[in-house]
């Protein structure tokens, strides 16, 4: 009778331990789906030391705009929300896109260089984890990073460090360093959320220690407003999806192969997105992938 006793308490106590991973899965796709809509967006950056003698400080940034994140994809384990950018009311930028799968085990880590390493992690180690994968204007990889979702005192947030390229803000304008290390907090608030970062400019050298340039403290701040104000972006969206669909299924069969990952900055002196943007939305598949094909290094 205690045996069984026993063996009924583990039962219990196996269904409820179930059923609070549940729970707090749940909270966590409340808490992905929650950044998207239509916002107002201010994105402030400064530089806040550098252990190098003589450095100048670059100048602070601070920029903003109205910005529509659709959730695109919506499936248990995955959910992807693509940015829109609404620049001077009339014209649309398809912007950034965030993907976020659970207990994922394959990442595309950045190294250096334009070069992602593929990573296989173990499945204890992204055990009740998302992978965040945050992807360029033209769906080419950016930064990728896993962890743990929290939730707690009425804070919802996710914190993760990674290794990431330079920023769009910059690399077009810098040399002096070639990794940033990002560190990413993106936190849900009443007025929307907010995307934190305490991130580390280093020159990476292959077969030496990582030096650190300067560091840098950054806030994106999410404000909520009314969807009407993003319609623009909606019906930008609604025409160009089935193109953009494609530019990932292409992509998609990329990562599939789970090898690291190396990229051509430009090809004849037009960078991937510029070949992209000019396409027609009506653009075949097998055209899309011979444009991207070109910008992988053998």
């Amino acid at each position: 009778m205690k045996m069984k006793n026993f063996s009924i308490l583990l039962l219990v106590l196996a269904s409820s331990a179930i059923n609070a991973q549940g729970d707090k899965k749940q909270k966590d796709i409340k808490a992905i789906k929650s950044m998207c809509g239509c916002y107002e967006v201010t994105f402030k950056y400064s530089e806040t030391f550098s252990p190098k003698e003589g450095y100048e400080k670059s100048k602070d940034y601070v920029s903003g705009g109205l910005e529509w994140a659709e959730l695109i994809v919506d499936e248990d384990d995955k959910l992807s929300i693509q940015h829109l950018l609404i620049v001077r009311d009339s014209m649309i930028v398809k912007h950034w896109r965030q993907d976020w799968l659970y207990e994922n085990t394959d990442v595309h880590h950045y190294f250096k260089d334009n070069l992602w390493k593929h990573t296989s992690l173990k499945r204890e180690q992204v055990k009740g984890q998302w992978t965040q994968k945050v992807y360029q204007v033209d769906d080419s990889p950016r930064y990728s990073g896993s962890a743990t979702w929290v939730h707690v005192d009425g804070r919802h947030y996710w914190e993760n460090k990674t290794d990431a390229p330079l920023p769009r803000r910059e690399y077009t304008k810098r040399n002096d360093y070639n990794v940033m290390v990002r560190g990413n907090k993106q936190e849900i608030t009443n007025y929307g959320w907010v995307h934190e970062q305490d991130n580390d400019k280093v020159i990476r050298k292959d077969g030496q220690e990582d030096v650190l340039l300067a560091k840098e403290k950054g806030y994106n701040i999410y404000t909520k407003v009314e969807d009407e104000k993003c319609t623009l972006a909606k019906t930008w969206w609604k025409e160009n999806q089935k193109f953009w669909a494609a530019v990932r299924s292409e992509w998609d069969e990329i990562y599939d192969r789970n090898t690291d990952l190396s990229l051509k900055k430009s090809v004849n002196d037009k960078r991937l997105y510029e070949f992209l943007f000019g396409m027609d939305a009506k653009t075949k598949q097998k055209d899309i992938a011979e444009v991207v094909e070109k910008f992988l290094q053998e």
